[in-house]
């Protein structure tokens, strides 16, 4: 089999949040197993790994009014799509706010990247895709590119790491997707008034996956579903909970540099010696026997904010220790 992931983040070469950590761990993984698996990824401004060099393949496409070269980069199993107007820019998503162009910028990857498969001669069997981002592969893959038949029997799995983020634009990014009017109600792509990127995805992918079994059920609420609840039930068949993995040989005690003492399952004896050390950093009086609650995440509600405020004063009565870093 082979799988092409196609994604916005991928350490070490771009990161804002743990989408690239999954992806890397997932790409890893794969190849582990056997897969013949390939990742891509738009070639932003700020990745400079010296083992990129330039593939052959260079061709304009059209997205919406607009003409746009395409190039890919290579190294290794990674490809890169590069555009200088679209994606040699400060941040990947924004600077100081969002890019009023991030419609133009990810539909553009997402037709440039299937466009690059054939031309690759790449022939998977599956493509991953991962949130809002390159959602949009697989209203591409059943609307105009369905005539074609190299695209034809490829399947698609869309990962939703965080619902919370849907790609919502105005009505123009509907031509962007190579789409007419006839997409723009309800049914499809319109979302009050707006044209939502994932919700395209959730109505064309084969197979919708969400990072746990319990959030996958969470999501088909009203509380949870931040509006596409009604499409995520009509597809409720399609869509399957696996929970997130990690890396060990990244994310261990046993040799994480940044520790003040490593430790494993076998000898905890360096974890106490850690929260000891946190405790002073943090201006604490240390003890041994101090229960210390940390939470690292964004500040935001969806990541149960609220309730940690509720407990915090029960917390300090107890004589506990709360420690949150985020942003």
């Amino acid at each position: 089999m082979k799988v092409v992931l196609i994604a916005s983040e991928c350490v070490p070469y771009c990161k804002t949040g743990g989408l690239a950590d999954v992806t890397r761990a997932l790409f890893d993984e794969l190849y582990a197993q056997g897969i013949d698996v390939h990742l891509m990824l738009p070639y932003y401004k700020g990745i400079s790994a010296r083992d990129i060099s330039s593939t052959e393949v260079n061709f304009d496409i059209s997205v919406g009014e607009g003409v746009y070269n395409v190039r890919v980069f290579k190294s290794g199993r990674v490809y890169f799509i590069y555009n200088k107007e679209l994606f040699y820019r400060d941040g990947i998503y924004g600077y100081n706010g969002d890019y009023q162009d991030n419609d133009l910028r990810f539909a553009f990857f997402c037709k440039a990247a299937l466009l690059a498969l054939k031309r690759l001669s790449l022939n998977p069997d599956v493509l991953h895709l991962h949130d809002w981002q390159t959602a949009p592969v697989s209203v591409f893959l059943k609307n105009s590119f369905q005539n074609d038949k190299y695209y034809r029997k490829i399947r698609t799995v869309l990962t939703i790491h965080n619902l919370g983020y849907q790609g919502i634009f105005d009505r123009r990014a509907l031509y962007l997707l190579d789409l007419d009017d006839s997409m723009f109600t309800p049914e499809y792509l319109e979302f009050y008034g707006k044209v939502n990127f994932l919700k395209g995805g959730i109505l064309f992918s084969d197979v919708i996956t969400t990072v746990s079994r319990k959030y996958a059920e969470e999501i088909l609420s009203e509380e949870y579903g931040f509006g596409l609840h009604g499409v995520l039930r009509k597809r409720k068949k399609a869509l399957y909970g696996i929970i997130n993995g990690i890396d060990y040989s990244v994310w261990s005690p046993e040799n994480d540099p940044f520790l003040y003492s490593s430790y494993s399952e076998e000898n905890l004896k360096g974890k106490g010696l850690c929260k000891l050390a946190l405790l002073k950093e943090l201006g604490f009086s240390p003890g041994r026997n101090i229960p210390v609650f940390a939470f690292i995440g964004r500040l935001t509600t969806q990541k149960g904010l609220d309730l940690i405020e509720g407990a915090l004063d029960m917390l300090v009565d107890k004589k506990c220790r709360v420690v949150i870093l985020g942003e």
